[in-house]
């Protein structure tokens, strides 16, 4: 994985110095290894600041998977705000910067997904943010259809190990997550093949739209609040299957133990 890190980091620095990046009115531009905050050790503790962890698996092998949707999400929300994710620090690849007035740290954790409560727990505990508020969560869902976004505030797992994870490590299910669906696996195919296969073609395209669409969910999130962004983003679809997460939260938190679990 070492390897790996080093290509990341030299492939990004390589874009870098030919382009000057996707810079948007109201942005903050961050360079590589640098903190766009003065006195950031002032900083930490004190005023607004969010985390953004998109959760995934490191390594080549599983660039484009659909386990690695938040990591997509990531990108394109790090491209429009000219932030680059290349420093390595508290188990993940960070990079910080401004969006919009609002001070980010973007993440994306380097323990495995099923380890990911590790990573994030380090950097809520080192920046001391309120992770009921600031700390936004990007998964995949099986449960939702391709493409489809779903914002929550609180809830349970819903099988997926990566949230599980965190929230163990936190000890609380009272943080904002963004899942991203990726649809059901078909029925020959085992989960975890499914979730660690590809997106290619016609399903690369869409996620890549689906992308799009969770970055401006994110920035919504940050400017009008987590309940203006569940109003604009999770608009069911005639025929979905409602997740387990759904169902806990229709049911007043008293839901079922689900039976499924995503590697």
């Amino acid at each position: 994985m070492k390897q790996w890190i080093k290509s990341i980091l030299g492939r990004a620095r390589s874009k870098q110095a030919g382009e000057k990046g996707l810079g948007m009115q109201g942005y903050g531009k961050a360079g590589a290894g640098k903190t766009p905050w003065p006195g950031e050790e002032k900083e930490i503790g004190s005023g607004k600041m969010y985390i953004i962890a998109g959760l995934g698996n490191p390594g080549r092998e599983y660039e484009n998977t659909r386990h690695n949707v938040g990591w997509l999400v990531l990108d394109r929300l790090a491209a429009e705000g000219g932030i680059d994710i290349l420093e390595k620090k508290h188990k993940a690849l960070v990079g910080k910067g401004v969006i919009d007035g609002q001070k980010v740290l973007l993440a994306k954790p380097l323990t495995y997904m099923n380890l990911s409560g590790e990573s994030v727990r380090e950097l809520v505990d080192y920046y001391k943010i309120d992770v009921a508020t600031e700390l936004i969560i990007i998964s995949d869902d099986i449960a939702l259809t391709p493409g489809q976004l779903r914002v929550r505030k609180k809830g349970s797992a819903g099988g997926h190990n990566g949230l599980k994870n965190i929230i163990q490590n936190l000890g609380s299910d009272e943080f904002i997550r963004l899942r991203m669906g990726v649809g059901d696996k078909p029925t020959a195919y085992d989960l975890k093949d499914f979730v660690l296969g590809h997106l290619t073609g016609d399903e690369k395209k869409l996620m890549d739209e689906a992308a799009k669409r969770g970055s401006d969910c994110i920035r919504m999130i940050m400017a009008q609040g987590p309940d203006a962004a569940m109003n604009a983003f999770n608009a069911k679809k005639e025929k979905e299957k409602p997740s387990t997460e759904d169902k806990k939260a229709q049911s007043d938190e008293a839901a079922q133990p689900n039976k499924e679990s995503i590697t």
